[in-house]
């Protein structure tokens, strides 16, 4: 039902842009008034907190103006620079939290070397790299979709410009741009999630080795806000891009990307509020 649809669409939206906003004024106050937490750490999750950012404001305003206003409609400039951003954005969630988990690896497995290991100028070198790796699988990937005929197809039913929605609407057989899509889709999505599995193998081994219920606790909240957006944001991904093109209905595909466009970047920020006890101490003395 389009009305029920729509209807869900909108509640979930203004929830999710009010929760935001909430969370958003919450970090980088923490960020600046509490200097105990390492400063690459800090500078990752105040990276993961403006990337999360710029995802939902690249979305929701062009959204709320289709879900609410009479004309639903994009310009073409509109929905290719939405679906160019959106793709550079959500691959370097992707790489970003892949290197967050080396933060947190090094933290608790080599607590000694930790200062001289993450070292701001590596820091820097790791999120530039993670930035430039992104935004040339966006232009790559974006382009072969936009160089598909539509034979003046320009009907998209779904809330957004997004790199599945455009392929479908092509007049001609999409196999080898599909393919290319899950080629590169195992590059920026199960790659990073290996290297995060195998971080959080040696952090599950390294913790059974901690004698003390508390040193242990502590390790489990450490990670535990990340491990929790990792869960999230990866659950819903790898069920969008890694997965035959037409084996999910229309309706799910956009169930997905409702979630882990707008709903997942709204509570990271809350994740790492409320499950981080430094950033539960840090809120206090605000």
């Amino acid at each position: 039902d389009l009305d029920t649809e729509g209807l869900w669409a909108k509640t979930i939206t203004l929830l999710c842009t009010v929760l935001f906003c909430l969370a958003s004024q919450t970090i980088p106050n923490w960020r600046w008034s509490y200097q105990e937490l390492s400063l690459s750490s800090t500078s990752l999750r105040g990276n993961l907190s403006f990337l999360d950012l710029c995802f939902t404001t690249s979305i929701i305003p062009q959204m709320l103006v289709n879900l609410w206003g009479p004309d639903k409609t994009i310009s073409y400039v509109g929905c290719v620079t939405q679906l160019y951003v959106y793709m550079w954005l959500g691959s370097t969630e992707c790489l970003l939290l892949a290197v967050m988990s080396y933060d947190r690896f090094t933290a608790i497995c080599k607590p000694l070397h930790y200062l001289v290991i993450m070292n701001p100028h590596l820091c820097l070198k790791m999120i530039i790299t993670v930035w430039s790796i992104s935004l040339a699988v966006s232009v790559l990937l974006c382009t072969l979709t936009l160089n598909l005929p539509r034979c003046g197809n320009n009907l998209l039913d779904h809330f957004l410009c997004e790199l599945p929605a455009m392929i479908k609407i092509a007049c001609i057989d999409t196999t080898t741009v599909e393919m290319s899509v899950f080629a590169l889709g195992i590059v920026i999505v199960l790659t990073p999630l290996g290297l995060i599995l195998i971080s959080y193998g040696y952090i599950a081994k390294a913790v059974l080795r901690i004698k003390s219920k508390e040193g242990q606790q502590k390790a489990i909240n450490t990670c535990g806000s990340h491990l929790t957006v990792v869960s999230i944001f990866y659950g819903t991904i790898i069920y969008m891009y890694l997965q035959p093109g037409n084996s999910a209905s229309k309706d799910q595909g956009k169930f997905l990307t409702l979630f882990y466009t707008i709903v997942t970047p709204s509570l990271n920020p809350l994740i790492y509020t409320l499950r981080n006890k430094d950033m539960k101490n840090a809120l206090r003395k605000l």
